[in-house]
């Protein structure tokens, strides 16, 4: 015999009561965990920084990896066959988001996916990289992060730890943006002050001893830049900085860690949270086009008065008082 339809409601409710007294949980639709694939073109300090930077900002604006989170890191190990390689699998993965970190990694990630949103991080001219047109909001799938530095503090820096240096050393990859970016811009600020560079290219990491030595005798001080190549292969450089008595003035606070005499540089892991406030915004919904490229904000001046030494320059009282940070 059927049950009458105000009997049937009634065992419902009851049923559900006894659930409840019972400690059951309401049944709730599971809300999709996001996916968020970083590349790096390397592995060094430097970069490292700004992926703990980016992970570090997600966690504290809410995503936790293993819950609502899942951070996958893939390096190149400095290849950009690898870089692109790890791009189009992210890509066919259909993560939600790529980090790119680096301007190879940028760029391999922009070329493999038009839809995924690419935020970049630790790319010096993203105009150059063709990876935006512009500073202003990129109506595609690219937005990020520039580490770009003005030139002229730069300057300043150089002729602070070596007074009176009119040749200014500088190892780069000829390959890589970045590089060939900044060596445009520093010559043409060093020819303002009647000074000039000397360069030494470095294809490869393995080059980064021989291109340095080729400076000594040639150049007054050495000035590097955020170039990956170089950056990963910079305790090579300070060997032959010290044996040639040369100092290094690097763009990477980080490098000054490793021995570089002074750095007026970005914190690699505030750049890293900057870039994961964007992460965050358009894994919120923000689509990636109405987010202007930023550069990253603010800089701190980092001394290393031992590696001073070392390389045959002693650091002013003057300027040691403006450092944020001395390294012992």
């Amino acid at each position: 015999m059927l049950m009458p339809r105000f009997e049937f409601r009634r065992l419902a409710v009851s049923l559900l009561a006894a659930l409840v007294s019972l400690g059951a949980a309401p049944l709730v639709q599971a809300q999709p965990v996001k996916v968020v694939g970083v590349v790096a073109i390397v592995d060094h300090p430097a970069l490292n920084s700004i992926r703990k930077g980016v992970e570090d900002e997600l966690k504290a604006l809410g995503w936790e990896n293993g819950k609502n989170l899942r951070l996958l890191y893939q390096s190149a190990q400095g290849s950009t066959a690898t870089a692109g390689q790890i791009a189009r699998k992210f890509s066919g993965d259909k993560v939600d988001v790529i980090v790119a970190i680096a301007t190879p990694s940028a760029q391999a990630a922009a070329a493999a996916t038009k839809t995924i949103p690419v935020v970049f991080s630790a790319v010096t001219d993203p105009i150059a990289a063709k990876l935006v047109k512009d500073w202003k909001p990129s109506g595609t799938n690219v937005t990020g992060v520039s580490d770009h530095l003005p030139l002229a503090a730069q300057v300043d820096l150089l002729l602070k730890v070596k007074p009176g240096a009119k040749r200014v050393g500088y190892v780069y990859s000829p390959g890589e943006a970045n590089a060939t970016s900044m060596l445009k811009e520093l010559k043409a600020e060093l020819a303002k002050r009647g000074m000039s560079v000397v360069e030494a290219a470095a294809p490869r990491t393995v080059d980064i001893p021989s291109a340095a030595k080729s400076l000594v005798g040639k150049a007054d001080v050495i000035y590097t830049t955020t170039d990956n190549n170089v950056v990963s292969a910079y305790e090579s450089m300070v060997r032959v900085a010290m044996e040639a008595k040369l100092p290094l003035v690097a763009a990477d606070v980080d490098s000054v860690k490793r021995g570089a005499v002074a750095a007026l540089g970005m914190h690699n892991h505030e750049m890293g949270r900057q870039a994961g406030k964007i992460v965050d915004r358009i894994l919120r919904g923000t689509p990636p086009g109405t987010i202007a490229p930023e550069i990253s904000k603010g800089v701190s001046l980092a001394l290393n008065p031992r590696a001073a030494e070392k390389q045959g320059v002693k650091l002013s009282e003057a300027l040691l008082k403006e450092a944020a940070e001395i390294v012992k």
